[in-house]
């Protein structure tokens, strides 16, 4: 066999290789970007419940394994700062998913410029 040929089989595998580990990464970060969003939303629901409520109604806050009072006020900062981070974390997950799709589409690209050849 020709030692081009070799060389090609091999780049064409590593690009193979690398197409499969990115498309893994999109699904990953496309659980995370659902996960994110269920967090958002649950912390949104809560907290128009919880508005609802007159102020100086007892509430206790979930904290590891135990239950806190905490003044309405408190809990609601809390949830509005739980949907803040969860939609920068969001934004993060999409810059990145962005630059994954990229470096697919080169993946991709190149494997198709080598198959011809590889196939030769």
């Amino acid at each position: 066999s020709h030692p081009m040929d070799l060389e090609l089989k091999k780049t064409f595998s590593e690009l193979q290789a690398k197409a499969i580990d990115t498309q893994q990464q999109v699904k990953l970060a496309d659980i995370q970007a659902e996960e994110l969003s269920r967090t958002k939303k649950h912390a949104y629901l809560t907290d128009t419940e919880i508005m609802t409520l007159v102020d100086d109604t007892n509430m206790y806050e979930g904290i590891e394994r135990k239950f806190i009072p905490q003044s309405k006020e408190v809990i609601h900062n809390h949830l509005l700062e739980k949907q803040k981070v969860a939609e920068e974390k969001t934004k993060e997950l999409e810059g990145k998913n962005k630059s994954i799709d990229q470096s697919l589409q080169v993946a991709h690209q190149s494997q198709e410029r080598l198959q011809p050849r590889a196939r030769q």
